[in-house]
């Protein structure tokens, strides 16, 4: 039986939001707000809203304080004021003060679990009347007979390995409505098709990404200070390729440890977990973090690439908010007031215009955009180096970002260079690897991500020859080093004719989509498995 031809159910709202997360959620209770007869719904892909949010997170107060004044009465339990900020520069053996940038002074700011805030705002949508559906995996867009975006299908459960059927199978339902939200985060699977179908980065830079690595370590007693904000570029990446860590300490003798790569380095034997790992192993971490526990790991990308990288923002029938539209400021290393910025902005022009129409040009007149504006020139200025990239952020800082010009960004993948044409540095990767996890196995535990072994490989590679010959001589498979997880393996090929194969353990997958941004062929498709797979991401 196919799967296309199948008799689905088919529910109707006002607005369908897709995407449980900060953004998604603060665009639903402000249309409740405004308009209350509305029929709203946010789907979230993951078991539970938050299981898949991950972010630093020190987050700007001011847009929640304009949606939910009273917030601060009953904030999320993982919630505390930034109290001290710290810069450093590392060295494979020194930690070295340096002045902390204006961008990234925290006074007034809160660190706090993203993980924890969403159900929090889940529980706000959902008593203003907003139908939350957990574990409701969007699966494609719908489209009416004009063309235009009509809703979403949600996917199936119980399908067998190879995409038929199985005995407990039940068809998605079609969730259908005039507007479309999108508010899936990085590098969206329904967000991607989209963009394409409607040229929505025609005439912009190609997006680019960072992945972040973050853990939640419990410590000795008196070792954390809470409200210290502790931030670092350098070491463990080289002056060529962009990359830094934070550490936020909070309450409880915990703290948050992280790291972000940027995908646009060149190197293809670049490992970004093993150079988290070494952070953590750092002279200055690890005194910190001696004698702790890991409690809880993850992994996600972030949209990084700023004002020439921003969509248009709508569409016939939909628009993107939050990270699904690359609204992140990286100099800030803040893009949660961002997306609830996003969110409650589109409410307002939906409930205002009852259509996408004008959303884009609404946003790009707004502080939000300003506000990349701004910085548009940070992140580029650092691909021709550290220094440079150093000495460019103080010029913008000095000119508040009115330089007349806009530096260019390229799609990451395109950077990363071929085996013979770059000259890895013996990076040292198991030197000192005395903190656990020490491999990506043991860290996808950590990650409490969870697979129904028996549904089809959620991760497309449309020619796995190429994996096999054509990388591996090129490039050397760089999947097996950018995925955080374990998920690309080149195995021996037992089925004859000797050589490797491309062994894919989709149940490790954290749902970072690091794969469907850094392959250098583009083969490789991040899609939605069943709902409620993935991740869990306690307190992250």
């Amino acid at each position: 039986m196919s799967t296309n031809t199948i008799e689905r159910d088919q529910m109707e709202y006002d607005v369908v939001i897709v995407g449980g997360g900060p953004a998604g959620l603060a665009c639903a209770i402000r249309l409740k707000q405004l308009k209350p007869g509305l029929s709203v719904c946010v789907l979230e892909k993951g078991a539970a809203v938050g299981a898949h949010s991950l972010s630093g997170c020190v987050m700007e107060p001011g847009p929640l304080d304009l949606l939910l004044p009273d917030w601060r009465q009953t904030p999320p339990a993982i919630c505390l004021q930034a109290t001290r900020d710290e810069f450093r520069f590392l060295t494979a053996t020194r930690s070295i003060w340096m002045p902390t940038p204006p961008q990234m002074h925290n006074q007034g700011n809160f660190i706090l679990s993203l993980g924890m805030l969403t159900p929090y705002l889940a529980q706000q949508a959902e008593s203003l009347g907003v139908d939350v559906f957990a574990g409701f995996a969007a699966a494609k867009a719908l489209l009416d007979e004009h063309g235009a975006v009509a809703g979403v299908q949600i996917g199936d459960m119980g399908l067998a390995r190879d995409g038929t059927p199985g005995p407990n199978f039940a068809p998605g339902p079609e969730v259908r409505a005039p507007i479309t939200v999108l508010a899936e985060g990085a590098r969206g699977s329904i967000t991607k098709e989209l963009v394409a179908r409607f040229a929505l980065d025609s005439g912009c830079c190609p997006q680019t990404y960072g992945l972040g690595l973050k853990e939640l370590w419990q410590l000795p007693a008196g070792r954390a200070e809470p409200g210290l904000v502790q931030h670092s570029i350098g070491w463990p990446a080289d002056r060529s390729s962009y990359g830094g860590s934070f550490l936020y300490h909070l309450n409880d003798d915990r703290v948050y440890v992280g790291y972000v790569a940027g995908l646009d380095y060149q190197d293809p034997r670049f490992k970004p977990f093993e150079a988290f790992q070494q952070f953590k192993n750092h002279p200055s971490v690890k005194r910190l973090l001696a004698g702790g526990e890991i409690l809880t790991y993850g992994a996600r990308t972030i949209a990084a690439g700023g004002w020439q990288s921003l969509p248009k923002l709508e569409m016939p029938g939909a628009v993107l908010i939050g990270c699904a539209g690359g609204l992140i400021n990286v100099p800030k290393i803040k893009g949660v007031h961002q997306a609830i910025r996003s969110g409650s902005l589109a409410a307002e022009h939906l409930v205002e215009t009852g259509s996408p129409a004008g959303f884009d040009a609404r946003f790009r007149a707004s502080p939000a955009a300003q506000e990349l504006r701004k910085v548009r020139n940070f992140k580029p200025g650092f691909k021709r180096g550290l220094w440079l990239g150093l000495a460019n952020g103080a010029l913008e800082t000095v000119t508040g970002g009115r330089t007349p010009w806009t530096l260019k960004n390229k799609a990451d993948f395109s950077q990363l260079k071929r085996l013979d044409e770059y000259r890895t540095p013996d990076r040292h990767w198991q030197a000192g690897r005395e903190l656990k996890p020490r491999d990506r196995l043991a860290a996808v535990y950590f990650a409490g991500t969870t697979h129904e072994e028996s549904q089809p490989v959620h991760l497309k590679v449309r020619d796995t020859s190429i994996c096999a010959d054509r990388c591996a001589t090129e490039f050397g498979n760089p999947c097996e080093r950018f995925c955080p997880a374990g998920v690309y393996e080149m195995v021996d090929d037992q089925r004859g004719g000797g050589g490797k194969r491309l062994q894919i353990n989709a149940s490790n997958c954290v749902h970072c989509k690091a794969c469907d941004i850094k392959d250098p062929y583009g083969i490789i498709t991040w899609t939605t498995p069943e709902g409620g797979s993935g991740p869990n991401y306690a307190n992250l």
